[in-house]
């Protein structure tokens, strides 16, 4: 009877602790973070006519390089978020929000969609004319869309455990200038690099994401050229030497950080070999900054998003907005609202900006984020012109262009309290790094 007993006891008890390791592991493997990543192929076959800004498209029968969407989609404790970008000029939400809504397993505010801003893609806002019309290609946007929501799906799909390397600092040598004032930009390039954790995959990068803050207009849309210009440079050299694919995300260069492809006597190479030496001299310092960088082995997750409506003050900003047939969202109030984001990655922050931000609105938000190492995702969920300071609003000759092609005086100062209010309300980022245990 004793002996009964006692096995009995001891195999419930073998039961509870099975349980309590199955239960303990399902936890931890919940706990883990995940990272995939997917692309897609979005050249348009025949080429269609590219867009560097408003006005109507100017023909291609050329292309250097393809035009692609990229994906990546981490999770952790049941949050999942989605960084998306796209080579185009900027990517609307009018657009986005029909992508998202293909999306099952990622809530539509924790998905981030930017652009490149190449200026040698298909117009992605039907820029209308005088008369009000738009030659924008609507048959091609249509089926970016469904390709940008494909690849989220697929980067969902291959969700596998990850650790992440995280970097930012000078990015050296000849890539950017402003051309307004040379030395009034921000040379800082920051990394996010996922890699496996087991298996074949083990220590490999799964995707490498560079933010740095650049107009990659080497080509420009005046010479018949379809490119993803130093974007897709970039790229392919992130692939050559990781085996990983590398999303890029760009930053704070309004008025006017760009490419600095200048030569002797005010000269500038604009073709498709500057475009490879600037990309891959991009690369290359983006994975020089990441070789010292220590594994980050339980990086914390976190996002919060808010709406944020600002007013429209330019005449052809409005007109634009009320006029293209992809309804961008004006009210009748003659408002905007659009969605921004506060994301902690490990110790990285990343603040979203819907438009092309100016380099002092730049590094003021990023002075006020408590981490090493600060992200601004330019032209992402929205992209409505360039972002000044009240105080830069027309005050500048210099400034008549990006004045014109903003929102209104008022836009920075409503991104940028809104923006640290998100600051404020958020949990800080990782500020050590737990050693990775091999």
């Amino acid at each position: 009877m004793n002996i009964k007993s006692y096995s009995a006891s001891e195999s419930s008890l073998s039961f509870l602790l099975i349980t309590f390791f199955l239960l303990a592991s399902l936890t931890i493997y919940s706990q883990q973070l995940k990272v995939g990543a997917a692309m897609r192929n979005i050249t348009p076959d025949p080429l269609i006519a590219v867009s560097g800004g408003v006005g109507i498209p100017k023909p291609a029968s050329v292309k250097k390089g393809d035009l692609t969407v990229r994906a990546m989609v981490l999770e952790k404790a049941g949050e999942r978020i989605a960084i998306v970008n796209i080579d185009n000029l900027g990517w609307p939400a009018a657009l986005g929000n029909r992508t998202k809504a293909l999306i099952k397993g990622i809530p539509p505010e924790n998905i981030m969609i930017g652009a490149t801003h190449t200026h040698s893609a298909p117009d992605a806002y039907a820029f209308p004319d005088e008369t009000g019309k738009s030659s924008a290609d609507l048959a091609y946007l249509d089926w970016c869309v469904t390709e940008m929501a494909d690849a989220i799906n697929e980067a969902i799909e291959g969700l596998e455990p990850a650790y992440l390397k995280i970097a930012v600092g000078e990015a050296k040598g000849k890539i950017a200038y402003n051309y307004y004032a040379p030395n009034l930009y921000d040379p800082r390039c920051g990394v996010i690099q996922a890699l496996g954790t087991g298996g074949k995959n083990k220590d490999k990068p799964i995707v490498t994401l560079v933010n740095y803050a650049i107009h990659p207009e080497v080509i420009g849309n005046g010479q018949g050229i379809l490119s993803p210009d130093l974007v897709g440079p970039l790229y392919d050299r992130i692939a050559t030497k990781t085996q990983g694919m590398a999303i890029f995300m760009n930053g704070a260069q309004g008025g006017m950080v760009t490419a600095d492809n200048r030569l002797d006597q005010n000269k500038e190479a604009n073709d498709w070999e500057e475009c490879i030496r600037i990309g891959n001299l991009l690369a290359d310092e983006a994975l020089r900054l990441l070789s010292d960088a220590k594994p980050q082995r339980n990086p914390q997750l976190f996002i919060q998003s808010q709406q944020v409506t600002f007013p429209i003050e330019s005449e052809m900003m409005r007109s634009i907005l009320n006029n293209s047939p992809l309804s961008l969202g004006t009210t009748e109030d003659g408002k905007i609202s659009t969605t921004i984001n506060l994301l902690n990655i490990g110790t990285a922050q990343i603040l979203t900006i819907p438009g092309e931000a100016l380099p002092n609105i730049g590094y003021f938000l990023k002075r006020k984020m408590p981490t090493d190492h600060p992200f601004l995702f330019g032209l992402t969920n929205d992209a409505f012109g360039y972002i000044l300071t009240k105080e830069d609003y027309n005050s500048f000759k210099r400034y008549e262009y990006i004045t014109k092609t903003s929102l209104g005086e008022r836009t920075g100062e409503i991104m940028v309290t809104e923006l640290l209010n998100l600051v404020k309300r958020s949990p800080e980022p990782d500020k050590t790094i737990t050693p990775l245990s091999h």
